[in-house]
């Protein structure tokens, strides 16, 4: 996802080393880190921060009100209080958010769609990640539509995964929803295998997932949305506020499936469309 962010900024003429400079940083799926990263940049004097994600949106948040932020993968940062508004963000923030109003359910009804007769699924997700609550909400209220029963397990680390995949089998789920977290992302491999072994068919946010042995993911075009900040922050660069700058919404979205997944769970696909 950083490579589409640069492939964005040499689109729009910017070179790293001449007339650009690119300071990354990674919490390695340790979220506490993120207060001191965002120090050690606000540190280096960082004409534009650039965030992915609701931990590190609202950790960048909470540092500075002056220093302009660019986030993006952010669920409703309406509701998490990032922006005033999504049309006049207001501060110092603004950027892309991934959420639309109904693409938790549209994932519930997809993963119903390709698991037929499902009656229970698993939800794991990061308590610590505020979209994942707002995720919940909107699957929530899907599952009531279409006569789902829901468990939710909160996982942090490895252990806490370990944990909700015994309970999901215990609870005799039929199938899994992972929500979007950057910690669970981290852990997909151990995910995906858990998946396959007890022989869940789930739904991701991430297509890194179907890459790893998931079955299917739906969600926004994440590249994209990652090429796209480099337009908020040329805008910056060149004299616009963040508090004029709408936030976008994202229009493309991806379904992917892993046919061999689906082959080895005993599911039947469509053929796929020429």
């Amino acid at each position: 996802m950083w490579e589409a962010c640069r492939q964005g900024l040499r689109e729009l003429g910017y070179r790293e080393g001449e007339n650009i400079t690119l300071e990354p940083r990674w919490t390695e799926g340790d979220q506490e880190r993120l207060p001191d990263l965002v120090k050690e940049l606000l540190g280096l004097n960082m004409a534009v921060l650039v965030t992915a994600a609701t931990p590190a949106s609202l950790a960048a948040k909470a540092a500075t009100n002056t220093t302009p932020i660019v986030f993006v993968a952010v669920a409703d940062p309406l509701s998490i209080g990032l922006v005033a508004s999504l049309a006049r963000p207001g501060g110092n923030v603004t950027g892309l958010s991934l959420l639309t109003s109904d693409l938790s359910g549209k994932r519930l009804e997809l993963l119903r769609e390709i698991v037929r007769n499902v009656s229970r699924v698993a939800i794991l997700m990061n308590p610590d990640n505020s979209s994942n609550t707002i995720f919940l909400k909107q699957t929530q209220l899907a599952a009531q539509k279409l006569g789902i029963e829901l468990d939710a397990s909160n996982a942090r680390r490895p252990d806490d995964i370990q944990k909700a995949f015994a309970a999901a089998a215990s609870q005799h789920a039929d199938a899994l929803i992972v929500f979007d977290d950057p910690v669970l992302w981290s852990y997909r491999k151990q995910i995906v295998s858990l998946a396959a072994t007890q022989r869940l068919p789930a739904m991701y946010g991430y297509s890194d997932f179907v890459d790893d042995g998931g079955l299917i993911s739906y969600g926004p075009d994440r590249p994209d949305q990652y090429r796209r900040t480099a337009i908020y922050v040329d805008k910056i660069l060149r004299g616009a506020k963040p508090a004029d700058l709408p936030v976008e919404q994202p229009v493309k979205f991806e379904l992917i499936v892993n046919r061999k997944t689906a082959i080895a769970l005993g599911l039947q696909l469509p053929p796929p469309s020429k």
